[in-house]
């Protein structure tokens, strides 16, 4: 599982419409990935249907939940604090109920519990729908508990909340679970193996999206490469499918021109991307259709073979190299955004210098980057020395860091002069007097707002930028209004 965290959303407390006939209050905060983000979504609507209402105010709320990751330490220091502030409140309002959501519950569920008995309920992300019944215990005074991974729930049916939503981009689940066993990765342990949803209920889900008025989504998943639909079950057991099954399957390439041809007027982004299952029939799909977004997030984490294979990432720095070339060749408009670590277990100088050739070889637009931090329950951590000081780690990080910011300018500076389509969004952190939307390559725009409005895509002749921004003119609307 690759893992794109955006600081500028840690804790992010959400709210839906309120129902007058629901008499309860909830307070829900999410941490981690785009998933968790989504999964909150899907919390919401079913709690929404059981007699609750969200709130921003943490003192007036009956139930708390704290949707968790894994992923790092940091991540999870930042919530047991988190669960340190709910308790405190809860000692002065004792009916209020606290739970945790997400891969940390399955994780640490018999701690929370039992042992801490900082929480009333752990609950693991294929069992939000036991919710109702898992409250319900929590009424009749006894700790609620089920982490239990299905091999089956996609959520498919459940239609979820926008929550915190600008009403104009979204994110819309298609895989859950991941069989990629990285060394350094929880996922697989906390969201179990993977399964992909059913088309139609994804199409199904983009309409009612279309309809309200959304102009962008993002399919999602662990590795969306992967999806692969043949009547449901897991990915892992398509070889025992039978042959009509395997004559109707739909994979990633086929559901992405699916929605590309169902929904031209609408904006398509992915996330995220596995060397290994990114096949070439992909590129193709993208570079043909207008509306699905030029940009591809393709986690490689080390630039040396040799860390490749202490990871148990199923590609090599050549494969990577080779994919890069095509992606080059088929979509050369196309932006690329990593994942990398530093300091994995026996990383040498060497094998940190690969890394900084590779990233001198790609020069991403963006990445996520990071120093190892050894995860409780993964292979890495049963069975790798941590060996890699955190002196080194911290130099490796900020030259790897340093180096993407220099690929960072190189690749902006070739926007100046172009014109590029831009989804407007929101108005401008910095000024009142701009807007801010993304481009087709998911790099951030700002502009002066004129008399266009959030939701129009807008023409932009770019003029100037920063490492991680675009600023530009305003030319007129483009053909996706």
């Amino acid at each position: 599982m690759e893992k794109i965290i955006e600081e500028s959303k840690q804790g992010e407390s959400l709210v839906l419409e309120h129902k007058p006939e629901n008499t309860k209050k909830l307070f829900i905060e999410s941490y981690g990935c785009a998933m968790n983000f989504s999964d909150s979504e899907i919390v919401a609507s079913i709690l929404s249907g059981n007699g609750y209402n969200t709130t921003q105010v943490l003192e007036e709320a009956d139930l708390v939940l704290v949707n968790t990751c894994s992923i790092r330490d940091k991540a999870e220091q930042t919530i047991r604090k988190r669960l340190e502030k709910y308790n405190a409140v809860k000692r002065i309002n004792p009916k209020m109920k606290v739970g945790v959501l997400g891969c940390m519950a399955e994780r640490l569920k018999s701690q929370f519990l039992e042992e801490e008995k900082i929480v009333d309920l752990v609950v693991g992300p294929d069992a939000y729908k036991d919710l109702p019944n898992l409250l319900q215990e929590v009424e009749e005074g006894r700790d609620a508990i089920n982490v239990i991974l299905s091999k089956d729930e996609t959520y498919g049916d459940i239609s979820p909340v926008r929550l915190m939503s600008n009403g104009i981009t979204a994110l819309v689940a298609i895989t859950r679970g991941c069989d990629n066993m990285c060394t350094f990765c929880v996922v697989p342990f906390t969201r179990g193996r993977e399964r992909s949803r059913e088309p139609q209920s994804i199409m199904s889900e983009i309409q009612d999206l279309w309809s309200k008025g959304f102009k962008e989504i993002t399919l999602l998943g662990q590795n969306v490469d992967s999806y692969l639909w043949y009547g449901g079950g897991l990915k892992k057991d398509y070889e025992n499918a039978t042959e009509m099954q395997k004559a109707t399957a739909v994979d990633f390439d086929q559901l992405l021109e699916m929605v590309a041809v169902g929904f031209p007027k609408m904006r398509i982004r992915f996330s995220t991307s596995n060397p290994q299952d990114m096949h070439e029939s992909v590129l193709h799909v993208i570079a043909k259709y207008p509306n699905i977004c030029k940009h591809i997030h393709l986690p490689v984490q080390s630039g040396s073979n040799r860390i490749l294979k202490e990871m148990n990432r199923l590609h090599t720095r050549e494969r990577y190299m080779t994919l890069i070339d095509k992606i080059r060749t088929i979509i050369p408009n196309s932006s690329i955004s990593q994942d990398m670590i530093a300091g994995f277990p026996t990383e040498t100088e060497e094998d940190h210098q690969d890394t900084l050739s590779l990233m001198n070889y790609v020069k991403y637009n963006f990445g996520y980057m990071y120093s190892y931090s050894e995860r409780p329950g993964t292979l890495a951590g049963r069975k790798m020395e941590d060996d890699v000081t955190e002196q080194t780690k911290a130099r490796r990080l900020q030259e790897i860091v340093d180096l993407q910011q220099q690929h960072a300018w190189f690749r902006s500076e070739e926007f100046i002069g172009q014109t590029v389509e831009v989804l407007v969004e929101k108005v401008s952190k910095k000024s009142t007097e701009e807007f801010s939307g993304r481009n087709s390559q998911s790099i951030t725009v700002v502009f002066p707002k004129e008399d266009y409005k959030i939701g129009d895509f807008v023409n932009v002749k770019i003029t100037s930028c920063t490492s991680g921004t675009l600023k530009g003119e305003a030319v007129g609307y483009s053909e996706m209004n």
